[in-house]
Parts: C-alpha cells; structure tokens; sequence
C-alpha cells in the first residue's frame, strides 16, 4: 500500500479576529494521562457514486473544522508545563492552530474497513502523529483526511488523552460531523468547567508522582515528552469480532452507566474523566489454568463490587496504592472506550461511518469495545495480535461462545 500526503493544513479556530487566550487547569483525571501515548481513531466514509470529493467533501470538512474548534478552543492549545507551576495546564494563544494532514491512498478500501483480518500497518498509516514536542510544550490534537479513489475516505484523529478521553474524542468528532452537515454545533457545545470534578487538590501531587514512577525519562519528572512509538510488525493483524446481544446476556455480562464523581458531571463535560480500576497483586497462573476464565471472571467481578460503595476520593486514592504497587514493565491487559459513545452517529453528510477503529491499541496490549456498526445492540471487540497468535485467539473466541 502506497499512502501520498497532498496538503498539510494548519486550521485556525473560525473568529473575527486572532482568538482569545485561554488557560485550562488539569484534573487529577487529566494528570493520570501527561504522558501516555495519545488516543487514536479512524473512521471510514463510503464515496457515494456521484459525491464530488475535491471539490465539496474536502472543503467543507475543513470549513467545519475550523467552525468546530472556535467551540473546542482547548484542542488548538498546547499542553504546558511551567517552572513556576505545580503541575501542568492546556495553554491556548492568539494564532493557535491544529494540524490536517490531506493524502490519498491506493489501497483497498472494503478490505480495511471490513471486520475480518486487516493489516495494522496499513491502518496505522491513517491516524496522523501529533506534530513534534518539546519538554515544555505538547500539542494536543493532529487530524487527517485520507482519500480512497472511487472508493470512500477515512478520517483520522490523534489526541492527547490528557486534553480529552474517549467519550470527550466521540463528542468532538460528533460535533465537527453536524457542523458539517447542519451548519451550526446543535446541542454539543462542551463544558469546559473544572469546578464539577471534585477530587480533592491534594491528590494531585500524588498522582504525578505515579506517572513518574511509570516514566521512561527518569532525568526530568516534568518532562511532557511522551514515550517513541515502538515500530509495528508486520506480520500484526487486526480484527473486529462481535458479540450480539444474545451473546452478551449468555456470558453474563453486565455494565452499569453509573457515575462515580458524587454530584453528576455534565453529560457534555469536555476532558478526561476516566480512571482504570485495576485488578492488582495476582499471579498469572491464576488465570492461565484450567479454571483460569472463571478465576478472571470472580476477580473482576470482586473488583468491580469492591469500588461500588466508594466515593470518589477514596476511589482515587485505591488507584494511586494500587498502581506503585505493580512494578514497571509487568505485562497488563487493558480495555479501552465503550459501546455508549455513539461514534456511528457521525455522519458529515454523506452518510453515517461504516467503520469505527480505535487504532491506537496496538501499542499498549489492550481491547476496544464500541458499539456495533449497524447500531443493533451488543459490542464490537477490537484486537491486534500477531497473525500466528491471532489464529489462536480467533480460535478460542468461537469456541468460548
């Protein structure tokens, strides 16, 4: 596969004049994230058969960009970290911008867009990489636009998951799509209030002192360079696999939408607002044997009960003993996003999305879960792995249900 970059953009907020300057405290569910790798989605777009790419797609999504941004202004800053300063913030100046990488590519749309086995390394080529950092200063979003000649486009977002988590990514990408098609934000305008989060300040210097203890960069703890990106193999394959609502009520599977910050967080709070609940101080050889799924199975469920009654302090504060407990380098299993965050929705104009990938996976030995593309219920599991592994993993997931 063969992927041409045509334009390179920088897109300024839509004002009358250069925008105001801003200044946006971190949270402690901010803080968590200075220096993990960034968030990244694609989205694929079938071309209609008569649907005028050059001269009306392109242009009006990168009007709508810069329309959208005048309401998400903490996207065009960058993440800084002062001398003064105890902990960093989202700076935004006059003449800010973010980055839209425009190109083509040759390769098979309906290959990568479909549910089967894909290769990462053509994925991955769809997301853009944020623009370079320095110690003091990060930016927080990067965009691209990948055309698919006579066969569709995708659209690709990079973030900082300090500047937004997946839900916030989800409403922003929403916003830009019925900007787009609408001409106006509807009811999707972000809450930029910090006061609504209400983790104790003490708790901040605490959980900065466990990003550091994680960082690779042991010479400079307020260094906001995050990690290199390590090459993806070849032979890394990616799949979506399904569980349809029947399935998920056969394996038992229960969520609650349940918000755990006290007094509720406005459902159009823009930042991050999520936090891991980690399952810590197992050995492997509890889930690897014979009655290793339903050990896994009890040991979540523990988990998930034992956090039921906590209110949020005393939740963070699980979270902050729980993690120095787990030694750098240990092998973790994570899942990321949700079936709630509505990315199927999205539609620019020409359609609503006929895949949603979160492509930033397979970096960090993680699952996505979204929902399904034909919004029929269930889930949409995510999974890169070695092809040889992959086969295997396929394998026992049909098995299993």
């Amino acid at each position: 596969m063969a992927i041409k970059v045509t334009k390179t953009s920088r897109v300024n907020p839509a004002t009358n004049s250069s925008h105001d300057s801003l200044l946006l405290p971190l949270t402690f569910f901010d803080l968590r994230w200075i220096k993990f790798h960034p968030t990244e989605r694609v989205l694929f777009y079938k071309l209609h058969k008569h649907s005028s790419y050059h001269s009306l797609i392109l242009p009006k999504l990168e009007h709508s960009l810069s329309t959208v941004l005048h309401h998400y202004l903490p996207l065009v800053g960058r993440l800084r970290w002062d001398p003064q300063d105890p902990k960093p913030h989202i700076l935004v100046l006059p003449n800010d911008y973010v980055t839209l990488i425009v190109a083509e590519s040759d390769a098979d749309f309906s290959l990568l867009s479909r549910k089967g086995t894909r290769p990462e390394t053509e994925i991955r080529s769809l997301v853009p990489e944020l623009p370079a950092s320095r110690d003091d200063s990060v930016f927080v979003l990067a965009l691209q636009v990948t055309l698919f000649p006579n066969q569709g486009f995708s659209i690709g977002v990079t973030a900082h998951h300090s500047a937004m988590d997946g839900r916030s990514m989800s409403m922003f990408v929403r916003s830009w799509a019925h900007v787009c098609k609408h001409g106006n934000i509807g009811e999707l305008t972000p809450c930029l209030d910090r006061t609504v989060i209400n983790v104790p300040a003490s708790l901040d210097a605490r959980i900065l002192e466990v990003v550091s203890y994680f960082s690779e960069d042991k010479t400079s703890s307020r260094s906001l360079k995050l990690p290199p990106s390590e090459e993806i193999s070849p032979d890394t394959v990616r799949i979506t696999l399904e569980l349809t609502r029947e399935n998920v009520e056969k394996l038992k599977e229960r969520a609650k939408n349940e918000n755990r910050l006290g007094s509720p967080v406005p459902e159009s709070y823009f930042g991050s607002c999520v936090l891991s609940v980690g399952c810590f101080g197992h050995k492997a050889g509890v889930v690897s044997g014979e009655d290793g799924f339903v050990n896994a199975v009890e040991i979540i469920s523990d988990s998930v009960r034992g956090v039921g009654s906590l209110d949020v302090e005393a939740l963070c504060e699980l979270y902050i003993d729980g993690t120095m407990r787990v030694e750098p380098g240990t092998q973790t299993v994570s899942i990321v996003g949700s079936n709630r965050f509505g990315l199927y929705q999205s539609d620019f104009g020409w359609g609503k999305p006929v895949a949603c990938e979160t492509v930033s996976i397979d970096r960090n030995e993680a699952f996505s879960m979204s929902e399904r593309r034909d919004e029929s219920g269930g889930v949409e599991i995510g999974l890169c792995l070695k092809k040889c592994e992959m086969d295997l993993f396929i394998d026992l997931f049909q098995n299993g249900l």
